[in-house]
């Protein structure tokens, strides 16, 4: 059988992750940056029939339904990562403009340490270095992952994750 598209990608993201240290770092790295940019999307409102609506909410659901097309059970279960990433990331940009950027800036910043680190661990330049679109595909890798442990994918069907 033919490998999908996002398996392709997994694979790909996979060559690039195959220490331990650097998927650990990852694990903290990737929802760091992924929360971090909820914050200043979340001052970006756009008004659709009478409501307001972050810049947050349309790319968290443009992603999620990104996701969910790839591969339905692992874009699912990032409903559950990524709306209290959404909902923290509107609520810290609430407190205001100073707190704000402190807290985008920590996380932003931190995040990438954690993923330059582990690819020092890996001795590999970041996979989006040579496909960008591996930005889109390596917190679905760490679901993968997950669902490798729980026992809810077999290892060989996320091209590598285990």
């Amino acid at each position: 059988m033919a490998a999908s598209f996002f398996q392709r990608q997994l694979a790909m993201y996979a060559s690039y992750h195959r220490d331990r240290r650097n998927r650990a770092t990852h694990f903290v790295g990737i929802p760091l940056i992924v929360f971090s940019l909820f914050i200043p999307l979340a001052w970006i409102d756009f008004n659709l029939a009478g409501y307001s609506i972050s810049a947050g909410m349309i790319v968290g659901l443009a992603v999620l339904a990104l996701w969910i097309a790839l591969d339905w059970a692992i874009g699912l279960a990032m409903i559950l990562v990524l709306v209290p990433m959404w909902y923290f990331g509107e609520r810290i940009a609430a407190t205001g403009l100073a707190t704000g950027w402190v807290v985008f800036a920590l996380t932003f910043i931190g995040g990438w340490v954690f993923q330059l680190v582990g690819h020092v661990f890996e001795g590999k330049r970041p996979a989006l270095m040579d496909n960008l679109f591996q930005a889109l595909i390596g917190p679905m890798f760490l679901m993968a992952e997950i669902f490798v442990w729980l026992g809810l994918r077999r290892p060989d069907t996320v091209a590598g994750a285990h």
